[in-house]
């Protein structure tokens, strides 16, 4: 695969995590989606293949960044916030133990 078809693959999946991370929030969304498309449109003109791939791997580090650690909190009274963690991000949760034991 050629690397402009790799950095356009890159924008898309970006858009795609940008609307499973922020949905139902209309202003993060918007946000997430006007920084995206400043950062390729900024970097547009880039021809060096080093630096395209080390701007390509820092694309790839935020999706997965995105996609790993952002929670949505709903403000549901004064001080109060209700998380929504996506289904991926329950996968890898392990409970936390003050005495683990010891495998035999």
């Amino acid at each position: 695969m050629g690397q402009a078809a790799k950095v356009l693959q890159l924008f898309k999946t970006l858009h795609r995590t940008r609307q499973q991370v922020f949905k139902n929030d209309a202003r993060a969304l918007e946000a997430a989606r006007i920084k995206i498309n400043e950062e390729f449109k900024s970097n547009k003109s880039e021809t060096s293949p080093k630096k395209i791939e080390e701007l390509m791997k820092i694309g790839s580090d935020v999706e997965l960044l995105l996609r790993t650690s952002v929670i949505q909190g709903i403000h549901t009274d004064h001080n109060t916030l209700k998380l929504v963690p996506r289904k991926d991000l329950l996968l890898e949760n392990v409970p936390y133990c003050d005495a683990p034991t010891q495998k035999q």
